[in-house]
């Protein structure tokens, strides 16, 4: 399956992504700062054994975010924890390559997956939780029309103390409205 943007394109995640850049993100404390990755060294058998676990359950959606232009893979965008009993699942996005930060690849990926998860999946919510200081991770969920619906008080260890997580949520129906 290939779902098709302006700028970018999705495809599933396969084991070949273990043998490039993708491991290297998770080592990265720029591409990391927020997130709970880059506590120890990501290696490529790590990102094997994620891929590995993630193509056959049914409770994951992961996939690489490819340029139009020349197919590099610069992150990677999943659906995860996915419950068919309350039709709802976890929006999570990483941006591995710095190069193209600010270019509106995530809203763009983004929009395909909200797209594939209320339409194809037939899910009811999305949800995701970011760092408190993500400034740029709170924005596209409110772009990508998200609401905020609370905080996790110190909820995130991260870079030698905790920080609050803010917790963002769309519904079927807030979806289909912001395609109007």
């Amino acid at each position: 399956m290939r779902l098709e943007g302006e700028q970018v394109y999705l495809r599933p995640l396969e084991l070949r992504d273990a043998d490039g850049v993708y491991p290297t993100w998770l080592n990265d404390p720029e591409v990391c700062r927020y997130n709970s990755h880059g506590e120890i060294l990501y290696t490529r058998e790590m990102a094997q054994a994620y891929i590995e676990n993630t193509i056959n359950n049914p409770s994951f959606v992961v996939f690489a975010i490819c340029l139009q232009e020349d197919d590099r893979h610069v992150g990677n965008l999943s659906l995860q924890q996915i419950s068919v009993k309350n039709s709802s699942a976890e929006f999570a996005i990483l941006i591995g390559d710095p190069f193209v930060y600010g270019r509106g690849i995530g809203y763009e990926a983004g929009t395909l997956l909200l797209g594939y998860a209320f339409t194809t999946l037939k899910l009811h919510r999305l949800y995701c939780g970011t760092h408190a200081e993500n400034i740029a991770m709170q924005n596209l969920a409110l772009k990508l029309g998200m609401s905020e619906e609370g905080r996790r008080r110190d909820a995130l260890f991260k870079n030698g103390h905790f920080a609050d997580i803010v917790e963002y949520g769309i519904l079927t129906d807030e979806y289909l409205e912001g395609l109007r």
